[in-house]
């Protein structure tokens, strides 16, 4: 990954990622999610104190276009690829988990990966391009491990989650805004973005952090499942 790939800003409270290839979709390298469970670990610490965080691509095409595809010629055995969702549950973990809200500034493809980092997010603002899904049964023939499974079926409903993954098709913003999957349609999702963290920077941070805690351990009770 070059640093370019994935990029940081910092202004005043709020954090802002941006995923940084265009031209490539914002497709996510191994390195990319490495910087991002990074960067978020330095908020849980506090050697990064930051009131809220968005998360966004570069570009008008995607948010990001799901883990590009070359990394999983990397993937020689099932022990690989077990590996493999095991990095993305911790990745996603500790996004999740982070005690500051986190928004999901979205234009275009939300694919694959991306689509659990946006799912991650307490908030999703998304421009009325959108396509969120995993299209996964028709491209690379891979699932979603139990964490990333339960929070699909926690922000669209045990129904549309199994649909779309048995169909593999993606959902647009009328769609989006009408289930809830995205809080609002903007042509400028980033601007919107800030405006709402500069709300919620503005919040008891302690009561913030507390609920977002409390609503993860439901979710993450919801989904224990015991393994064979």
């Amino acid at each position: 990954m070059t640093s370019t790939d994935f990029q940081f800003q910092q202004s005043d409270h709020t954090g802002v990622i941006t995923f940084n290839r265009p031209q490539q979709r914002n497709a996510l390298t191994y390195g990319m999610y490495e910087s991002l469970a990074k960067l978020c670990g330095r908020i849980h610490d506090n050697t990064l104190p930051l009131k809220s965080l968005i998360i966004t691509g570069a570009g008008d095409k995607a948010f990001a276009a799901g883990t590009d595809i070359a990394q999983f010629r990397q993937l020689g055995s099932a022990d690989d690829a077990l590996e493999y969702e095991r990095t993305m549950d911790r990745v996603m973990g500790t996004l999740e988990s982070l005690p500051i809200p986190t928004v999901a500034a979205i234009r275009g493809a939300c694919t694959g990966g991306g689509a659990a980092i946006a799912a991650c997010c307490d908030l999703r603002v998304a421009s009325n391009d959108i396509r969120y899904g995993f299209p996964i049964a028709r491209t690379l023939g891979n699932c979603l491990s139990s964490d990333n499974l339960s929070r699909q079926v926690e922000l669209l409903g045990a129904a549309r989650t199994r649909e779309l993954l048995l169909t593999a098709r993606l959902i647009q913003h009328e769609e989006a805004l009408f289930i809830g999957l995205v809080n609002e349609i903007s042509a400028d999702p980033c601007a919107r973005a800030h405006e709402l963290c500069e709300r919620m920077n503005a919040h008891a941070p302690l009561t913030l952090a507390a609920s977002k805690e409390g609503l993860r351990r439901l979710r993450e009770h919801a989904a224990s499942v015991e393994s064979d």
